[in-house]
């Protein structure tokens, strides 16, 4: 057959979902690369994140969005905006969720906000490799009263169990069109913003639970060597507390150095030569609640 008789097809899907339901895993998974960060702790996602996945039927663009929660600050409130604002800009929305048959208010309260959108919503039921396969049915059941689903697909976003299977369920509601990226896209993300948050993933796995909600990270300087087999790369961790600052500079610096060297692996893994990394720590006291340090550090309302 033809390759000519098989429509192309391009669009926008949306991953929406509480904190921590695993929307960048998943989306790391369906890319095979790691571009959205990841960790146990919730609100790690804070900007939408723009990863491309083509195939021979078609392209989709992900918009992985923060997780969707109540507001303590300004920056709650960028990020809950972020992920709001993609609902009826996209051609499908992925609702991701844990397989659970107690629907708590959050997810409630994302099945009440979704009665005002007009693209059709998947279901996509993730970390099935914590449940038995008996469990699903009931799980599927209770989250078909909430709302009227185009498709309901079980994943492991961490294993890529039917991962394949939710991407097929996918092309049927794009649009035919052209690839708004060419095939070797896989985000639209600036190097120096992913790696400034690859340095805030390491800092949030290392760092105690109170500390990783008040931090951002900076990129004061990104460049290559002349012979381009190293990049140096000198950033800046915030944080609000001059108690936090001491935490995350450690004992003789043992943990920044430790925040320094996992991250380094990681920016190796991503720009492909040696990386230098210098990291500084500075407080800003509730920068979170100020708008100019908000903008600063990439939170800007205005490029929502």
């Amino acid at each position: 057959m033809s390759n000519q008789s098989i429509p192309f097809k391009s669009g926008f899907a949306t991953l929406i979902g509480r904190p921590n339901v695993g929307k960048s895993t998943l989306m790391n998974q369906i890319i095979g690369q790691k571009i959205a960060i990841t960790s146990n702790k919730p609100q790690t996602t804070r900007n939408r994140i723009q990863t491309v996945y083509t195939a021979e039927e078609g392209q989709i663009v992900f918009l992985d969005t923060p997780g969707i929660h109540k507001a303590k600050n300004k920056l709650g409130e960028y990020m809950v905006g972020a992920a709001m604002k993609t609902w009826n800009e996209v051609d499908v929305i992925l609702w991701l969720t844990e397989p659970d048959t107690y629907v708590g208010a959050g997810d409630r309260n994302i099945a009440e906000q979704l009665l005002s959108v007009k693209v059709p919503v998947i279901l996509v039921i993730n970390k099935i490799d914590t449940i038995k396969r008996e469990e699903l049915l009931a799980v599927i059941d209770t989250y078909r009263t909430l709302y009227e689903f185009a498709e309901v697909v079980p994943v492991s976003a961490r294993s890529g169990e039917n991962v394949d299977t939710l991407l097929r369920c996918i092309f049927p509601y794009l649009p035919e069109g052209p690839a708004f990226y060419d095939e070797d896209t896989v985000t639209d993300q600036p190097v120096r913003q992913i790696a400034a948050e690859l340095i805030r993933e390491k800092a949030l796995h290392l760092l105690k639970d109170e500390i990783p909600h008040g931090i951002a990270v900076t990129i004061e300087k990104m460049k290559e060597r002349k012979k381009g087999d190293i990049t140096d790369i000198e950033a800046t961790i915030i944080c609000e507390k001059d108690s936090h600052k001491g935490i995350i500079i450690g004992k003789q610096g043992a943990m920044l150095k430790k925040i320094g060297s996992t991250a380094r692996y990681e920016l190796e893994r991503l720009l492909m030569q040696q990386v230098n990394l210098k990291l500084w720590v500075k407080v800003r006291k509730e920068w979170r609640d100020n708008d100019l340090l908000l903008k600063n550090y990439g939170y800007d309302k205005r490029e929502m």
